[in-house]
This record gives structure tokens, C-alpha cells and sequence, in this order.
């Protein structure tokens, strides 16, 4: 497929998310990590470097990072380096951040994920152990800041990629598969109003066939919404720079969403002026295989695997199958649902669909669902055997959203609601044939239509006969036996 170009411009977007790690203690020490506490009860004296202390790393954090290694299919490096990264900033007191800089413990790898139906790939280049910083807090001060250090050392994985799309909807569909794949294999909480998933975005732009343009860095987007409203304004803002005649000066932007538009903070800094150095109180982090073959075996099945286990076991499409493992809860009900219903193709429609929507709409996961995954296998059975339309379906879905099964089988249940509704679809010929009669004889006008090949007056004669029954005719019997009965006259 052909880039896309804005105005005769390519868009060229690379990504830094930072994962904030589900573990109990800081990176480097025993503090805690929870969030929601009193500025500055959970920063130790590790935290802020103060004389006599040394930094010891946290075997969680470790794990966390191999699980997301082999989760991408990236190279987990059995020795990599811990840095100091210097830079002064009134959140930062000890002057420099631990991070990784030459030797990264995760190397390479790839997120796989859909743009509408076309499969993309996003190549990363690494993602390195690192601990965050304080925070700086304006809100409730007047003309002064506040500074609040509980975030200080908090374990984080950066996940850095090659510059590899082309849109801000490419972006964030990147994003939320990554989002996915952290909270999937529970290394983070993925919470993005706490601060648990920031994404920094590196846009630029470039006539096709020219070297990459100058980047700036849009800081800390916390929702997807404001990722492309971000990237978007960005995008337009360096085009109208450059046809203007003016240079793009590499920069950190931040984006403020009741303007909808992005503003430089500083000048951006290369590597050479955070003056890496390999950090003297950590040695070299040592991962032997054995450790990463115990982690691997630990791990729950990957959303890429399932997916593709989902087309081969189902037979539904690859679309389908990645839609629904976008979480763990929603691919295990899915596949409860297929099992029992042996309806798998039903199952994938009706989950990624009515279901969803309604789970949306309400602000619920499946882990939440009101409708429990064997009773929309019961309905799916009910459908299949034809006793149900797809709309009568959707009564009973309505009557058994929040209501407990009350000690019935879910087929029972399901066939008291179709009993106490009248929804019972009718399958009988004769019946049939008489609406459809019926119905044929107070429309010579539209069948003289039908006979001029004017589709919409067929349609309109089974709307006829689908209220006549009260909806409760079997479309494709009724169909059938309109299409036959019109051909006869």
C-alpha cells in the first residue's frame, strides 16, 4: 500500500513508551511503589542517592523485562550495562537518572497489529531497565511549584521503535497493541491517567525519496484520543513551518488538549549531553538462559499465538482472531462461547459486536460481563437451530443482561424467555405461505416491479411479510419462498 502524504509530505513517527512495572518495591530499592500515597512518604534514601547508600536491583523488574523480551520476539541480552544519565531537573535531586544506554536488556523484536484490515509491523530497537523521576506539581501552588519524589525509582521498561509509521492513526493503533501486550502478560497496569503508560512521540516530516526530516518530541500523551490530536497538529504545524521557509529546531513539545495544540518546553538534547557513563555501583546484569526458559514457562499464552490458534482451531479470519485477544478475558470468553455453541464464527461476531458494544457502552470489561459466556452459547444454539432470528436474539440478550440464571440450565432459561416473549421463530411452510399470499395479492403493483428487476420492491414486500409476523418469520425461508412464488405468476 502506498504512504500516505499530507500536502506532498510523508509523516515519519518513531515511538518511547515507558511501562511502568508491576512490581512491589522500587528498582533500585524496598520502597514502595503505590500510587495515591502523600507526596513524599515513599522515596527512601536509596531513591535519592544520599551518601553511604548503593542501589540494588530488583529481580521482578528483571523478569518483567525478559517476559516482554520473548513476548516481541526480541533478543534478551544475557549482559547489559546500567548507566548514569546526567541531567539537572528539580524533580531528579541526586542529578542523575540509572538507566541503560549501550547495552539495552531487551534487543530488537517486533508488535505486529491492524490498521482497518491491513497488517502492519512497527520494529523496535530496544526497550532498557530504568528508574523514573520525581514529579514536579503545579496545579496547587501559586507562582511556585511542588515537588513530590514517591515516583523516584519506580521501576520502568522504555520501549523505543524504529521509525517505522506513517499516520497518527498508525500510531495509535502501534500503541493501544503494545498497551495490549503489557497488560496481557501483566507487566503493567496499563493505567495511563496514573502515569503507568506514557508515550512520547518523535514526528517529523519529509518529501518522499529525501533523508529523515528534523524530529521534535511530543511529551507524555496519556490517552490514545490525545495521541492523535497531538501528532496530528504536530504534522501540520512543521508543514506550514517548512513551506513558509523556516527550519525545524529538534525540540520537546508538549501538547495541551484545550487548545488542541502542541508547544515547544525545551530544545532537544542528543545523547552526548546526558554524558553516559556505566554506572559504578551496579556491575553488569547477568541473564543465563535457564532463567529465561523458567520465565518463558511461567508465561500465559501470547496474544499473537492465540490468534493464530484461534484462524486454525475456528476457522474464523486473522481480523477476527486479533480482535479478540485485545484482552485475556475477552479471548477466554470468546472461546467458551465457541466450544460450547460450536458456532465459532457466530460466537466471534456476536462478542465483537452486540456484546461489545454494550460492554462499551457501560464501561466494562468481559472480566465484568453481566452475560455469562454459556448463556450466549445457549442463545447462539438457539439461532443455529433457527428457534430465534438475529433480532429476537437480541430480546432475550436484553431480558438475561442482568438477571442471574435463578438455578436453570442456560438453554432452559433461555427457552423460558423465548416461551414468555413469544419469539419463537416460525419455520412452518404452510404458515408461511399464506402470509407471503397475502401479501402478493395486495401488491400486483409492486410485483409487476419486481418482474422489472427493481430489488427495492422486493425488499419492501419482505418487509411486508416480516411484519406481518411480528418479526418472527424466518428471513431466509422467507426469502426462499417469495423469490419462488413471484418467479411462478
Amino acid at each position: 500500500m502506498n504512504t500516505p502524504l499530507i500536502h506532498g509530505y510523508e509523516v515519519v513517527i518513531g515511538f518511547e513508551t515507558h511501562t511502568q512495572l508491576t512490581t512491589q518495591s522500587k528498582i533500585f530499592s524496598r520502597a514502595s511503589i503505590a500510587f495515591g500515597s502523600e507526596a513524599n512518604t515513599q522515596a527512601c534514601a536509596v531513591d535519592l542517592a544520599l551518601p553511604g547508600t548503593l542501589p540494588v536491583m530488583n529481580r521482578q523488574a528483571v523478569e518483567r523485562a525478559i517476559e516482554f523480551g520473548l513476548a516481541v520476539g526480541a533478543h534478551v541480552s544475557p549482559s547489559s550495562v546500567f548507566a548514569r544519565k546526567n541531567y539537572f531537573y528539580p524533580d531528579l535531586p541526586k542529578g542523575y537518572q540509572i538507566s541503560q544506554f549501550e547495552i539495552p536488556v531487551v534487543q530488537g523484536g517486533e508488535v505486529e497489529f491492524f490498521l482497518g484490515q491491513e497488517k502492519k509491523v512497527v520494529r523496535l530497537v530496544r526497550a532498557h531497565l530504568e528508574e523514573d523521576a520525581g514529579k514536579s506539581l503545579h496545579e496547587d501552588f501559586v507562582d511556585q511549584s511542588g515537588i513530590d519524589l514517591n515516583r523516584a525509582g519506580t521501576p520502568l521498561l522504555e520501549i523505543v521503535t524504529e521509525p517505522d509509521m506513517r499516520s497518527s492513526a498508525e500510531a495509535v493503533a502501534y500503541a493501544k497493541e503494545l498497551h495490549k501486550i503489557v497488560t496481557w502478560i501483566g507487566i503493567c497496569d496499563g493505567n495511563m491517567q496514573e502515569g503507568s503508560f506514557r508515550c512520547d512521540a518523535n514526528v517529523s516530516i519529509r518529501r518522499p525519496g529525501e533523508p529523515l526530516g528534523t524530529r521534535r518530541e511530543i511529551k507524555n500523551l496519556n490517552s490514545f484520543k490525545f495521541m492523535q490530536q497531538a501528532i496530528d497538529f504536530e504534522v501540520l504545524w512543521q508543514i506550514e513551518q517548512l513551506e513558509e521557509g523556516h527550519k525545524i529546531i529538534q525540540s520537546t513539545v508538549l501538547f495541551n488538549p484545550d487548545t488542541g495544540e502542541t508547544k515547544a518546553m525545551r530544545t532537544k538534547e542528543d545523547s552526548a549531553d546526558y554524558r553516559y557513563f556505566p554506572d559504578p555501583d551496579l556491575p553488569a546484569l547477568k541473564i543465563e538462559q535457564a532463567w529465561v526458559d523458567q520465565v518463558r514457562s511461567k508465561m500465559a499464552e501470547l496474544p499473537r499465538a492465540m490468534a493464530a490458534r484461534f484462524v486454525k482451531d475456528y476457522g474464523i479470519p486473522e481480523y477476527d482472531a486479533i480482535t479478540l485477544t485485545q484482552t485475556q478475558a475477552m479471548s477466554h470468553y470468546f472461546e467458551r462461547v465457541a466450544q460450547v455453541s460450536g458456532q465459532a464464527k457466530m460466537a466471534s461476531n456476536w462478542v465483537m459486536g452486540e456484546l461489545s458494544r454494550r460492554l462499551n457502552a457501560a464501561h466494562l470489561g468481559f472480566e465484568a460481563c453481566p452475560l455469562d459466556a454459556l448463556t450466549l452459547a445457549a442463545i447462539l444454539s438457539r439461532i443455529s437451530d433457527a428457534t430465534l432470528s438475529n433480532n429476537a436474539a437480541k430480546v432475550v440478550l436484553e431480558e438475561l443482561w442482568t438477571k442471574p440464571l435463578e438455578g436453570q440450565p442456560p438453554l432452559s432459561l433461555v427457552d423460558s424467555v423465548i416461551e414468555l416473549k413469544g419469539l419463537k421463530q416460525i419455520n412452518d411452510t404452510k404458515a408461511l405461505e399464506h402470509i407471503i399470499d397475502t401479501v402478493l395479492a395486495a401488491n400486483a403493483d409492486q410485483i409487476e416491479q419486481i418482474k422489472a428487476g427493481k430489488d427495492k420492491a422486493f425488499n419492501a414486500l419482505i418487509g411486508q411479510v416480516m411484519k406481518a409476523s411480528q418479526g418472527k418469520a424466518n428471513p431466509k425461508d422467507v426469502n426462499d419462498l417469495m423469490r419462488s412464488k413471484i418467479a411462478a405468476l
